[in-house]
């Protein structure tokens, strides 16, 4: 909905620019299993580099692009640098998508 415009019956269609940055966030499997481990709930980066196995810079990098699609938000405290996820059906649009990748995958494995 931009400009207080819900119309999405427009000729172009409906402005899918916002959607499609958030989805771009999570087109990348290091990016959602980090949203996995911050559905448990807030963590450190350097909690996340270790759970993760992936490099500082990395995680780093990958916490750019979650923020940027809007996902995560992250707070500095001190030393230390938190992250959580920006809204908490996150969580459960996560579960949906893997319970449909499981179910289509399984389903494509029937054919």
């Amino acid at each position: 909905m931009k400009n207080g415009n819900s119309d999405t019956t427009n000729t172009t269609g409906p402005d899918l620019r916002d959607l499609t940055a958030l989805l771009k966030g999570l087109a990348d499997e290091n990016r959602l299993r980090l949203l996995l481990y911050l559905a448990a709930g807030e963590k450190t980066v350097s909690s996340l580099v270790a759970a993760s196995g992936l490099s500082q810079p990395l995680v780093s990098h990958h916490l750019k692009e979650l923020r940027r699609a809007l996902l995560v938000e992250v707070e500095r405290r001190g030393p230390f640098v938190f992250c959580r996820l920006a809204d908490p059906r996150i969580t459960a649009l996560l579960e949906q998508w893997q319970q449909l990748t499981t179910e289509l995958v399984a389903r494509r494995h029937h054919l």
